[in-house]
């Protein structure tokens, strides 16, 4: 045991309770704040302040009829009962609450209210997120389908933390200015989404043009574009393509390309199975050695891809390929249907089944506005700026989550220690 440490299980330090049962249904904005399982289990943080967040649902319900322990005070822990994986098992918030609000803890939550005064409130906000804890929350849980834990089963965790009340605010401080380094960089990231999202609503439909370009826009549907717009066949796939996938990267086999695997110019080539070189070859419609347009036609409605053609691949079910006459064509229309308006008539065309579905017939309809190839390649290089601003924010961001869980490993198990200032 680090010096000046204590471990002590969950029951010494809290008293656990059930949650006030009410669906999402019965929810409104009318009533009192009400904290249904599903929004921890949604959540990103760690805490809820019911004194700023303006988007809890409420519960219409007479409050005097509401058991004190299932009202959630300033430093009570919420812990889920139920989960669909095990990852989901130790899933909590820590309630913020310095106003006093009548704050209502809903369906399969477990409240833990505090036993001694041994952990700071802020402390509690990140000392339940170590894999020590997670790790006896799996232990813990029983379920196949849906995880579970108990308040008996809670209250057996073992946790590990500095005595000292100082010491807990330190930590709490160093990994709170992190957290607040990347919501500020969360944000920084949706404004310029936003900001590329207005831009290419202005430049892919010519309502803002740029310096140097005045020639007409020529609407073409894609039919008219593409010498070819096909997807895999179920009777191809069952009779000879389905028996000859591995789930492993061999030589002689090529990507499986399925529509989890590609959106915008990003194309995953890791895929969960290859197919041999000698069936893709039978199929070459479905083949993806030239660049062309990819496109869900089920279950991600609105993701389509540019394929560039430097690689070699073969089409997977649920995706629509386009070929087009003049290949440089295929990184335009990934843009134009990428943008606002394109979105909206891909989804206009969307039939809803057990799956969200795209025909290809669909496709070969889609209106698809075009100027000369110089202002397209002018178009899509500002937006392939954009885009390279967005991934760098991207990649610092990815750095800073990584550095939090590297100080939150070394800080919440005393390995490191942060001293008091002089």
């Amino acid at each position: 045991m680090v010096v000046g440490w204590s471990e002590k299980i969950f029951g010494d330090l809290f008293n656990f309770s059930g949650g006030l049962s009410a669906s999402r249904a019965d929810l409104s904005v009318r009533g009192y704040p009400y904290l249904h399982y599903g929004d921890i289990h949604g959540s990103t943080k760690t805490f809820v302040d019911v004194c700023i967040d303006s988007n809890i649902p409420c519960l219409d319900i007479n409050i005097n009829k509401v058991s004190n322990t299932s009202l959630l005070n300033d430093g009570d822990v919420v812990f889920v009962d139920a989960s669909e994986d095990d990852d989901g098992a130790s899933r909590h918030v820590v309630i913020r609450n310095k106003d006093g609000v009548p704050f209502i803890s809903g369906l399969h939550t477990i409240v833990a209210k505090a036993k001694t005064d041994e952990l700071d409130n802020k402390f509690r906000e990140f000392c339940f997120q170590t894999n020590h804890i997670k790790s006896q929350f799996k232990f813990y849980s029983v379920g196949t389908k849906v995880t579970g834990i108990s308040k008996a089963n809670i209250a057996k965790i073992a946790l590990v933390f500095p005595t000292d009340i100082k010491e807990q605010r330190r930590i709490a401080k160093a990994l709170s200015d992190t957290d607040e380094l990347i919501s500020a960089l969360e944000k920084l990231i949706s404004k310029k989404r936003a900001i590329k999202q207005g831009t290419m609503q202005e430049l892919l439909t010519g309502k803002h043009r740029l310096d140097g370009f005045k020639d007409e826009w020529v609407e073409n549907t894609l039919e008219s574009l593409c010498y070819l717009i096909t997807k895999q066949t179920g009777f191809d796939y069952t009779a000879t393509i389905k028996p000859s996938l591995i789930n492993e990267f061999r030589y002689g086999y090529i990507p499986f390309i399925q529509n989890k695997d590609f959106e915008g110019e990003k194309i995953n080539f890791k895929t969960d199975f290859y197919v041999p070189m000698e069936i893709a070859t039978q199929f070459s419609k479905i083949l993806l050695n030239e660049p062309c347009l990819l496109v869900s036609i089920s279950g991600r409605i609105g993701n389509v891809a540019y394929f560039n053609g430097s690689d070699i691949a073969f089409v997977g079910g649920a995706v629509g390929v386009a070929k087009f006459h003049m290949s440089k064509m295929a990184k335009w229309v990934m843009l134009y249907l990428q943008s606002p308006i394109g979105q909206r008539m891909i989804f206009a065309n969307e039939k809803a089944g057990a799956q969200h579905n795209l025909t290809i017939e669909d496709m070969r309809n889609f209106i698809i506005p075009c100027p000369t190839l110089e202002e397209q390649t002018a178009i899509a290089s500002i937006l392939s700026d954009m885009d390279a601003e967005i991934d760098a924010l991207k990649t610092k961001l990815d750095k800073l989550r990584n550095i939090k869980k590297g100080m939150m490993s070394e800080l919440l198990t005393g390995r490191i220690r942060l001293l008091e200032e002089v």
